[in-house]
Parts: structure tokens; C-alpha cells; sequence
């Protein structure tokens, strides 16, 4: 995909599955599991998509996935389906190498979304992307180390305490511009400080929308992952963004949704849906 000058790629980084109740909350899973079938364990299908966006000199990639190394117990827990070398095997698919990323976005500190910011040396955790700038918002790395009982369990700190002990982060509070062409917007629902990049040029916008709208499907309202810590702030900020993108016609990047990489959103009779 072509956002004017800027080449986009998404990245798989391996499928997983997570509880389908948990990914759509209040949800009675009678409507859910039309358009998203849960196995014998109520898991449903789910992918770590990052986006490469490549521009003059620069390689940025958003958020890098579970990671590797992880245990066989963790890989069986959520079904994780990737070779220990997804990485790299990911990224020659685009003609790449760890080494030529330059920047590195992350959305948030969760190990589905940082996991794959650092890789074993010596066994050590040292950055994935050794010439790379890591891009965390202060809120959540504050939040992340926390210990919250809510949602520590989704923070592993070898994921990005090494990348603050290597001195390759840059510390960014609130919205921020990467460059003319790619900014951020700040949702807090999920968690604090999530991270939305957004790349617009040429009369033409994408947003990588992270875990506001996980999945296409989530477009409807009311349909907000349990996991979020403020419900009702994602619902707010679910309108607000969709009200944005169909007044200025942006397209969607979905990070967890196994069917659908892009899409566009229209308002229906019943609320705001996913244009087929």
C-alpha cells in the first residue's frame, strides 16, 4: 500500500488465540461467535500484524509481536503458531534485516505488542533492532512498571527494561510527530497512553489502530475487550476517532484481526461498521 510518498508493509509476526469473552467484554458470546468461531477452550483466531513504513532513508516498524523465546507453556496458553525464527523470516519477506529497521513505535508495553522489542544475547535480553530507536510513551512505561494487580500479568519486563538499560529509547509524553506525515494520537482506554500512529499524505490517511479497534468487527460500539481498564473512556474515544475518520475518509490498519490487514468505517442504522 502507497500513502503518498510513504511504501506500507504489513508484517505477520505469528497467530495466536485469546478468549473470545475477554476480547469482547459485556458481549454475550451468542453474537460474537458469528463472526468470530471460538474453539473447544472459547479461543478465538488472532494474528500480531506490524506495520513497516519505509520513507526516504528511514524503515519504521510498529510494535514487534509476541517476541521469541518464549516458553513452551506460554506458546501452548495462547496457541502461538510461529517458528523461533519468525522474526527474521517475517522481515526477508519485506527484503529486510533487524538490523536496517531505524525506528521502532510501540503502541503500548503489552508482550503482544513489545514482546519482540528485545532478543536474547548471551543470555541477556539486548535490543531485537540493534540500530533502531524504540519510541515509548512515559504514561505507560509509569503504568507498565506499576504492578497493577488488574493487569501486570501483560507486562513482562525483560520485553523493555533492557531497551532503558541499552539507552536506544526515546521517552515521548503525550501526542507527538515522528515526522511531516506520521503522528500519534493517544487513546487512554485500553491502558494509558496507547499509542495510534497515524500516516497521511497525499489526500490519503491510515491509522494503525492497535487496540482501540482490535479487530474490524470491534468498529461496533459496544463490542470493548474486558482486558481495557477504562471501558467506558474507550467507548468515547471508539466515536470520537470513527466520527474523524468517516468526516476525513481514513483507512484502518487492524493488528489482531486474521481476515481483515485495512479497513474503512461507515455509519449504519445501528452504529458504525466496517465498509465491505
Amino acid at each position: 500500500m502507497q500513502i503518498g510518498r510513504f511504501k506500507i508493509t504489513p508484517i505477520e509476526f505469528g497467530r495466536f488465540r485469546l478468549d473470545g469473552g475477554a476480547m469482547f467484554g459485556v458481549v454475550p458470546r451468542v453474537l460474537w461467535e458469528k463472526v468470530h468461531p471460538p474453539d473447544e477452550k472459547n479461543r478465538i483466531d488472532m494474528i500480531m500484524r506490524c506495520m513497516l513504513i519505509e520513507v526516504d532513508n528511514r524503515k519504521i516498524l510498529v510494535d514487534t509481536g509476541f517476541g521469541e523465546g518464549r516458553s513452551d507453556k506460554f506458546r501452548r496458553m495462547f496457541n502461538f503458531q510461529g517458528s523461533n525464527t519468525f522474526v527474521d523470516d517475517a522481515l526477508e519477506t519485506a527484503g529486510l534485516t533487524r538490523d536496517l529497521i531505524t525506528d521502532v513505535i510501540i503502541t503500548h508495553l503489552h508482550f503482544d505488542h513489545c514482546g519482540g522489542s528485545t532478543i536474547a544475547k548471551n543470555s541477556s535480553p539486548a535490543p531485537a533492532f540493534p540500530n533502531a530507536r524504540y519510541y515509548i510513551q512515559e504514561q505507560q512505561l509509569k503504568h507498565a512498571r506499576s504492578g497493577l494487580e488488574r493487569d501486570k500479568a501483560s507486562y513482562l519486563k525483560e520485553d523493555f527494561e533492557p531497551l532503558i538499560d541499552f539507552g536506544c529509547v526515546e521517552i515521548v509524553d503525550g501526542e507527538w510527530r515522528l515526522m511531516d506525515g506520521i503522528d500519534i494520537i493517544i487513546v487512554n482506554g485500553h491502558t494509558p497512553s496507547q499509542q495510534l500512529v497515524r500516516v497521511k499524505d497525499d489526500g490519503r490517511t491510515l491509522v494503525y489502530a492497535a487496540d482501540l479497534i482490535p479487530l474490524a468487527s470491534q468498529f461496533n460500539l459496544p463490542w470493548i475487550m474486558a482486558y481495557d481498564l477504562f471501558p467506558v473512556t474507550t467507548l468515547r474515544e471508539k466515536k470520537r476517532i470513527l466520527s474523524q475518520a468517516i468526516d476525513e475518509d481514513w483507512t484502518f490498519f487492524f493488528e489482531h484481526d486474521p481476515n481483515w490487514v485495512t479497513g474503512k468505517v461507515i455509519r449504519t442504522e445501528k452504529g458504525f461498521a466496517l465498509k465491505e
